[in-house]
């Protein structure tokens, strides 16, 4: 008795079996060994082989064993299509996420709940909002993207990588940023800022790709201090390394995100004070599904919208926003 399983594609079977990334060896094996059968209709069959005793299973020279990883492999393969059937879903392969680099410490936290709690992984590529957008629209495979700038989310929707605008999941915060050690008087509004430098670096993101450097700029000019520090201006890629610079002493100040200032991790190394949001244009975050995405990647973005996510953030200094 046989039975076949049927997986139905719009492309023919030569071009899937060659683009089967994940199992293309498992793939092959099976081919050459007739357990796989590919036909010129679009359509791939898998053909398994009820057995009467040990010897008749022998004599195919596989174990149940490789026959369950030879067709697992063919299923993490057919979930990477697009298969909505329940028997393609699986655990085994991650789900990519993209994310601004201010949601370090936060995201990392909520993805380790997450998968604790549903035994699915997550892989996150963090880096500055604008070069995340540019690489995905570029073709980076992501699942998912949160975005320090939502206008980069309703770019992305509107080139149709998006499956719609997203929504906004946090308002970002700036923060002033000293070592530990530092006698600066901290002044939400900048007073001191220039001359706790005493000759020299102040760390912030690149606001050419970065939303938080944007938004640093604007705080700078907002307090008439931009022409002035010009010379003293050290950038980083994202602020997470604009931090960095600070954390580290290559830079006397920083401004950057609220988020990484507040971190439990840098406490002891670092001294803070909010930045006036008076003095720089708000900082909206949204996120945004891929069009197509799997049904475990639409779970963990609505996992992120949850009532316990939405604590999180706030707890991180990303208080949520009314605007959708």
């Amino acid at each position: 008795m046989s039975l076949k399983l049927k997986i139905c594609f719009r492309q023919d079977a030569s071009e899937i079996v060659h683009n089967l990334k994940t199992s293309y060896a498992l793939t092959k094996k099976l081919l050459q060994t007739g357990i796989l059968e590919t036909h010129p209709v679009s359509y791939l069959a898998v053909t398994t082989k009820t057995m009467q005793s040990t010897h008749d299973f022998m004599r195919v020279k596989h174990t149940r064993r490789a026959c369950w990883l030879c067709f697992g492999g063919l299923v993490c393969a057919a979930q990477g299509f697009g298969l909505s059937s329940s028997w393609a879903q699986t655990r085994s392969v991650p789900i990519q996420v993209a994310a601004a680099s201010d949601l370090t410490f936060v995201l990392s936290r909520l993805s380790a709940d997450f998968e604790r709690d549903t035994g699915q992984p997550i892989a996150i590529t963090y880096g500055s909002s604008g070069n995340l957008a540019r690489q995905i629209e570029q073709g980076l495979p992501m699942d998912l993207f949160l975005s320090a700038d939502e206008s980069l989310v309703m770019r992305l929707a509107h080139s149709g990588w998006a499956q719609d605008a997203g929504v906004v999941y946090a308002t970002g915060q700036l923060a002033w940023v000293v070592s530990a050690s530092a006698q600066t008087a901290l002044d939400p509004d900048l007073n001191g800022l220039l001359s706790s430098l005493r000759g020299g670096k102040l760390a912030m993101a690149n606001p050419a790709h970065a939303p938080y450097g944007r938004a640093a700029r604007a705080a700078l000019q907002s307090a008439l201090l931009w022409d002035r520090v010009q010379a003293q201006l050290v950038l980083g890629e994202n602020v997470s390394q604009a931090m960095q610079f600070v954390s580290s002493g290559a830079a006397q100040a920083g401004l950057v995100a609220l988020s990484l200032a507040q971190a439990s991790e840098l406490s002891s190394q670092l001294r803070y004070v909010r930045v006036n949001s008076r003095l720089h244009p708000l900082i909206i975050q949204r996120m945004a599904l891929r069009r197509g995405a799997s049904p475990a990647a639409m779970q963990f973005y609505m996992y992120l919208q949850s009532a316990a996510a939405k604590r999180l953030f706030a707890a991180h200094g990303l208080g949520s926003s009314a605007q959708k």
